[in-house]
């Protein structure tokens, strides 16, 4: 783990993988992020002067830039998760998805195999690429469906996850016809600090801080096992560190909960830590509204061969990864406020130790 190149590390996940590495591990990091709105530099402030920290504006559809960045480096993995990543941001413009997610990761792959090619037998033997994917690829459950396993067929509902879908494919081709050491994992929906607001957990909380509607799809009904992320910043780092070659590693969080059941929570815990000055409860602010086209009923993960093989469990349940969770927005009304300003994309600078060059984005 000498040098590690983690695409998408100004995200959510990213962000929080990126932290973990530097605060737990002797690793240096290399964060190659194209920084579109979803890349927020603020959340990786606390390790950005970090000496083993470096920061480089790539697009991953950029193969000059990328086969600069691994000459630069030599980095002894490649940890991908650059993605766009919003369904109904899908919905409405699929070209992006399509171009990052699955030319993207073609082309990062591609830089990755001249990379690998081109190394000394004892570093080639030892480099490895994980490939970050989502459990969303397997489509929906109904309610009383076995969870999805490593096995289960692909069935990809939305632009997004048919993208997703794509890129595994291609992870999974790469190994079985040029040998690139790859290992794939699918994650269930994370939550946790730092996460952008246009998702399920962040738009709640911060909705009802403002007094703003609590908008939730359809009726609500729809279930998703949801992992703390920092638990999935572990889950990643033994993925990479004992993961056998071409295997894939579902990760999930134990915690199957209902939109509306969710959303009931977030409300019920800041009318415990952040009342309302009306005296009003936060749940009356829930408002129904019109369901997304294909919405997917139910995710759950079965984690069970991650935790027989390389003893991963998750750390927080769900009462406690969200406690926790609304605990850091009420602490961090700054970074919340850089989001809805948009000034957090004016900052470029403070990323890390290398410079950022022009025509590199």
């Amino acid at each position: 783990m000498s040098s590690i190149l983690v695409t998408g590390g100004a995200g959510f996940i990213g962000s929080a993988l990126v932290r973990y590495l530097i605060n737990t591990t002797d690793a240096v990091v290399v964060n190659v992020d194209k920084l579109t709105y979803a890349g927020n530099p603020e959340s990786l402030s606390s390790v950005a002067g970090s000496e083993r920290y470096h920061f480089e504006q790539v697009d991953i559809c950029d193969s000059a830039a990328l086969d600069r960045v691994f000459q630069r480096y030599q980095p002894s993995a490649v940890m991908h998760l650059a993605a766009e990543s919003h369904v109904d941001r899908s919905i409405d413009g699929p070209a992006e998805f399509i171009h990052t997610n699955i030319v993207g990761t073609y082309t990062l792959l591609e830089s990755a195999r001249r990379y690998w090619a081109s190394l000394e037998k004892d570093a080639s033997e030892h480099f490895r690429f994980l490939h970050v994917s989502t459990d969303e690829v397997f489509g929906d459950l109904g309610e009383d469906e076995p969870r999805f396993t490593e096995s289960t067929p692909y069935a990809p509902s939305s632009p997004y996850s048919a993208s997703k879908a794509s890129s595994d494919h291609l992870a999974r081709a790469w190994h079985r016809t040029y040998g690139l050491p790859v290992v794939v994992t699918n994650c269930s929906n994370n939550y946790g600090p730092y996460q952008f607001p246009e998702k399920l957990i962040p738009l709640m909380i911060l909705n009802a801080l403002e007094e703003k509607p609590l908008p939730v799809y359809g009726e609500g009904r729809q279930i998703r096992d949801w992992l703390y992320v920092e638990d999935h910043a572990r889950a990643l780092v033994e993925v990479l560190r004992h993961g056998e070659l071409g295997q894939t590693y579902t990760v999930g969080g134990h915690n199957e909960w209902r939109n509306i059941e969710v959303v009931h929570e977030v409300c019920r815990l800041l009318d415990e830590l952040r009342p309302r000055a009306n005296g009003h409860r936060y749940d009356q602010l829930i408002t129904y509204v019109k369901d997304r086209p294909g919405h997917d009923m139910r995710y759950a993960i079965d984690a069970s061969h991650i935790e027989a093989t390389l003893g991963w469990r998750p750390q927080d349940n769900f009462s406690s990864g969200l406690r926790k969770t609304i605990e850091w927005y009420l602490a961090n009304p700054e970074w919340c406020q850089h989001i809805f300003e948009g000034s957090y994309q004016r900052q470029r600078l403070g990323m890390g130790h290398a410079s950022v060059k022009d025509g590199e984005s």
